[in-house]
């Protein structure tokens, strides 16, 4: 038996089969086609091939992806892949793929694969967050994923920058229609934006020593830990991941758990950050846990 994730992102798609033990029978990749009709079919097509490859057929698909379903219309809303926007997105996917599918935004994928058996495993409450194009997040309480009752449960990159000083107050305005979003600070394109250079460029000239990038990099840290913070005030979790290109910043690891712990509400903080385990295959990773192994009608493994 096997599962199939499909990660599907801004630039590209990817599908993978796992065995029942979480490792990779096939993965394969293709650009993402801006069109939504081109997008179903691409799916299809890749989720054929990494059967193909594996060997076997799985009974049900996990899809992770932007955005959210929204459980009042069944359509997808808050994508800014934008074209999914207002699409039965998984009903389509289930149609040409013909069997079910089941959807969840790609930063709770990332915190159910690292919860299973990643950075957050034997953990009580992992929150995972991606910083990366955006900036998303995703529970996971006691191994089951919290889409919460309105199914955005994580939506922390929509959420204001806590605490904006005077020059990050109101902020630039983000594609949501909101005006200083988090995401417009934390992401990879938002410290971009903010330093006026390419993230790495910044990152290599502030580990060189360069003044203008350090303290670049120090507004950063103090920016992302806020965020943090607020999340910590209100969840309290045992462990925080994280995903995206921005995870990859070695300095984080080290710098963030003081920085949250200054803004925090309590006398103590220690709670862990921890790069994901799976890298940038946690998302096809969760994706495919969204399914017990062996289909809808089997317990989950």
């Amino acid at each position: 038996m096997i599962r199939i994730g499909v990660d599907f992102g801004g630039t590209k798609i990817e599908a993978a089969a796992l065995d029942r033990d979480g490792r990779f029978l096939a993965r394969v990749r293709a650009p993402s086609p801006p069109d939504y009709d081109a997008a179903l079919q691409a799916v299809r097509e890749l989720v054929a091939e990494a059967e193909r490859q594996a060997g076997a057929r799985a009974p049900a698909v996990g899809v992770c992806g932007p955005g959210s379903l929204s459980p009042a219309s069944g359509r997808m809303r808050n994508a800014n892949s934008t074209h999914l926007n207002g699409q039965p997105f998984p009903q389509d996917l289930a149609r040409v793929l013909e069997r079910p599918v089941r959807y969840a935004n790609d930063a709770d994928c990332l915190a159910l694969s690292e919860a299973t058996d990643g950075a957050g495993a034997g953990a009580a409450v992992v929150f995972g967050a991606i910083l990366g194009t955006g900036c998303g997040g995703g529970i996971v309480a006691h191994g089951r994923l919290l889409a919460g009752a309105n199914r955005f449960a994580g939506e922390w990159g929509h959420t204001p920058l806590p605490w904006p000083t005077a020059q990050e107050h109101p902020g630039p305005r983000c594609w949501c229609g909101r005006q200083g979003c988090l995401e417009l600070w934390v992401s990879g394109s938002g410290l971009a934006r903010a330093a006026g250079r390419p993230t790495e460029d910044l990152i290599a000239a502030a580990r060189a020593g360069e003044p203008s990038a350090a303290a670049e990099l120090d507004r950063y840290v103090d920016r992302l830990a806020r965020g943090l913070a607020v999340v910590c005030d209100v969840l309290d979790p045992d462990v925080i991941v994280l995903g995206g290109g921005l995870s990859k910043v070695e300095e984080l690891y080290d710098r963030l758990p003081a920085a949250i712990g200054a803004h925090v509400f309590s006398d103590c903080f220690a709670t862990p950050v921890r790069p994901a385990t799976h890298g940038d295959s946690s998302g096809v990773r969760g994706a495919a846990w969204l399914w017990p192994l062996g289909g809808p009608e089997d317990p989950p493994a």
